[in-house]
């Protein structure tokens, strides 16, 4: 069995993949935030409380009602009861006919992963994928704290970088929300999908909703998510930048490969590259959905440029009307929205 680094729990100190050690913090304990940060920590708060509040927890709770049943008791065989359900050693010792009693096991492991590497750096502080990622967070772990259900995190880069198991309670949704706007610079380079779900798969013992939180800028982790998803329920929510897309008009700019793979001067006014980059832009957009097909992944496609509530708001209400199909391996729908 592969061993992955261990990760660090509240109130250890924090591990890293080079098996360097750096200052213990637990979640959410960081020393004198800047004060920009507290700043938009505070109007991030204020909005996800109130979208939760009024709309999305009502929504989860319809979309999400549990993963399993557990026994609550036995009975006596009613005409109209599923045989299946009968209870043969029960009914052998009644000397008549018992059936198995089930209750929904309701509460719920939300577990936000959320990609840490340095392309999710890219665009301005308070509107890009980090940004996006938080507000994302906010919504996913607070709906899960109104609904009584546990919410946790999982930060990666290149190779797991921080676990926090999922605990109830707004409190420690809120330091999931500001773990992710303030964590420390990743102890890996680079993107490893595959190395971020093969951990989850041996650390998560219990079913779980997860949330996928990326730019998904990889390759090759198709498998590992395929296997993942076969376990738990997962959701990707795919960050999307305008500069994923389209190279603007701005002349001679220096262009720096995903995770800092290096960098070139183009020449950004040259029509034909401009094109050239956004082919390429659609292939990489249709390889990802294609992937996330084949792996029976649904998607909520995010854009830095837009509303991050609006597209996972829209995902959860069309799941619970049931005009939003589950995906399976045979073709991927993605709710797109952007800011009208």
């Amino acid at each position: 069995m592969p061993r992955f680094p261990r990760l660090p729990w509240p109130g250890r100190a924090r591990g890293r993949a080079d098996g360097q050690d750096e200052t213990a913090r637990p979640l959410g304990e960081a020393p004198m935030l800047p004060a920009a940060l507290l700043a938009s920590m505070r109007r991030l708060e204020l909005r996800a409380r109130r979208l939760v509040a009024t709309e999305l927890a009502g929504e989860y709770r319809s979309v999400f009602r549990g993963f399993g049943i557990e026994f609550a008791e036995a009975r006596e065989y009613v005409p109209g009861d599923d045989v299946r359900l009968i209870d043969w050693n029960v009914t052998a010792r009644m000397g008549s006919p018992w059936v198995k009693e089930y209750t929904e096991e309701r509460e719920l492991h939300v577990v936000c992963a959320v990609d840490i590497s340095a392309s999710q750096l890219a665009g301005r502080p308070e509107q890009g994928r980090r940004a996006a990622a938080a507000e994302v967070c906010a919504l996913l772990t607070l709906s899960a704290a109104y609904s009584q259900d546990r919410a946790g995190l999982f930060t990666f880069a290149g190779s797991p970088e921080r676990f926090v198991p999922p605990d109830k309670g707004t409190r420690h949704a809120l330091r999931i929300v500001r773990e992710v706007l303030d964590h420390a610079p990743p102890g890996s380079s680079g993107t490893s999908l595959a190395a971020a779900c093969d951990y989850l798969g041996r650390v998560l013992r219990r079913r779980s909703l997860v949330f996928l939180i990326s730019d998904l800028l990889d390759d090759g982790y198709v498998r590992a998510l395929r296997d993942l998803a076969q376990r738990h329920e997962v959701i990707a929510v795919t960050l999307i930048d305008p500069l994923d897309e389209a190279l603007p008009d701005a002349g001679i700019v220096e262009v720096e490969g995903i995770e800092g793979s290096g960098r070139v001067l183009v020449d950004s006014s040259d029509p034909a590259l401009r094109d050239r980059y956004a082919a390429a832009a659609r292939q990489r957009a249709e390889a990802r959905r294609e992937a996330l097909s084949s792996a029976g992944v649904d998607e909520i496609e995010v854009r830095t440029d837009g509303d991050a509530a609006s597209p996972v708001m829209t995902y959860f209400r069309r799941r619970a009307a049931g005009t939003q199909p589950r995906e399976r391996p045979h073709g991927q729908r993605a709710y797109r929205a952007r800011r009208g």
